[in-house]
């Protein structure tokens, strides 16, 4: 057995990671039909927020080891690594998707680390063999999201066409038909308007186990396009922060569209979610508007107009962002909506109700990654264990009645915190 460090970070590599004593995070998700807990891998510079409030998170690869090793022994099963090509928002430094993803999963044991992946600069032939092979390493453990992309200047600066809305969802559909095809065919074929293939072979395919062909494939958007890839190709379709009638009007409309595909039990549902955990309701809130109120005002404008213009050529006009006001956009995906801001019980109670409306997967994202990871861990996730196993999260009505009002969409003037 091997042992392995980085500036002083040292543990044994069992299985492609590092044994870092799982036992207690293992007790915790024993439940085969729990709601699994995410988080953002800060890899770019500048937070989850959009904002000049000081934040105790630091995108450096030391940093983003001691993340992960934190939050896989605290319970957390997934992480997402984020997509940038270039500087912008307030994200002046961008670590690379794929080889940070690499690098959390050998230092760490269960983990799965999601890598961001974006047609255009990607070619599904290179991802497909970077992440079957990363998949190899790790005993399969790399998953990969589909980013359509939204920064027209991250396209336009390397040379790559930018398209319009449905076009690049297009080409995601098939890039996601690519690298499912390469995965599981002996010699793959497709001929589609983006890509070519003739009798490819790729060896070695990424590790197949029952229920898990391949990497999971996670994806997100607002738009029709985006909802027919859910339900067409995807594993998983990833949610910005919405109302609770948002939230119930996309979750329907996606599974309504996989029936009609065949693949009503294969799409399962992930949402984006700020947390602010604190002693009181109000201190919690204060946080919120303490980050709200020190908003980079030029850099959130600025990624407003970049994320809307992105979006305008959608049919509906329903594209991811399409009706976020200014303290929305200050987290980049909507996570204060989903309104993880107040004590643990509050919390726990609102990811129960998540989880009752067809939420598999929290994606969470902190001001202080430094403590709040594992805060959260060891206070908040267990509560959600203990009620999940007291029946709690199964009940749809029940769980609306007893929180669902602070997710109900406001009319003008009625806006609250949380």
């Amino acid at each position: 057995m091997a042992t392995s460090s980085t500036n002083g970070i040292h543990g044994r590599i069992v299985n492609g990671g590092l044994d870092n004593g799982l036992d207690h995070a293992n007790q915790l998700n024993s439940d085969p039909n729990r709601i699994k807990f995410a988080y953002w891998v800060p890899n770019v510079s500048g937070g989850l927020v959009i904002s000049k409030i000081p934040q105790q998170t630091d995108w450096t690869l030391d940093a983003n080891i001691r993340y992960a090793q934190i939050a896989e022994k605290v319970g957390f099963e997934y992480a997402l690594s984020q997509i940038r090509f270039m500087a912008g928002y307030g994200a002046d430094h961008q670590h690379e998707s794929v080889s940070i993803s690499q690098a959390l999963l050998h230092f760490t044991s269960k983990l799965n680390v999601i890598a961001a992946l974006l047609p255009g600069p990607w070619n599904p032939a290179v991802a497909a063999k970077q992440i079957a092979s990363i998949d190899q390493y790790t005993n399969g453990r790399i998953s990969v999201n589909i980013v359509s992309g939204w920064f027209k200047a991250e396209f336009t600066s390397i040379g790559q066409w930018w398209l319009d809305h449905a076009e690049r969802y297009r080409r995601s559909n098939e890039f996601i038909r690519c690298l499912k095809g390469i995965w599981t065919q002996e010699k793959f074929n497709f001929s589609g308007d983006f890509y070519q293939f003739h009798d490819y072979p790729l060896q070695p395919k990424p590790i197949s186990r029952p229920g898990r062909p391949h990497p999971e494939i996670f994806q997100g958007g607002n738009s029709i396009d985006a909802r027919e890839n859910a339900a067409s190709v995807s594993d998983y379709y990833f949610m910005n922060g919405n109302t609770l009638e948002g939230f119930q009007t996309q979750i329907k409309d996606v599974k309504n569209r996989a029936e009609r595909e065949g693949r009503l039990t294969d799409v399962k549902f992930a949402v984006n979610g700020f947390v602010i955990c604190r002693e009181t309701e109000g201190e919690a809130v204060q946080v919120l508007q303490e980050i709200q109120g020190k908003a980079n005002k030029e850099a959130v404008e600025a990624f407003g107009d970049a994320v809307k213009n992105a979006g305008a050529s959608t049919s509906n006009k329903t594209g991811m962002w399409a009706n976020s006001k200014f303290e929305d956009l200050v987290q980049y995906n909507d996570g204060f909506r989903t309104k993880l801001i107040g004590t643990k019980e509050q919390i726990a109670d609102r990811i129960l109700l998540l989880k009752s409306l067809g939420v598999n997967i929290l994606l969470t994202a902190f001001l202080h990654y430094e403590v709040e990871v594992e805060q959260f861990g060891s206070e908040v996730l267990p509560l959600v264990r203990k009620l999940e196993a007291e029946g709690r999260g199964k009940d749809a009505e029940l769980e609306i009645r007893l929180t669902g009002d602070v997710y109900r969409e406001k009319k003008t003037g009625e806006e609250s915190a949380t």
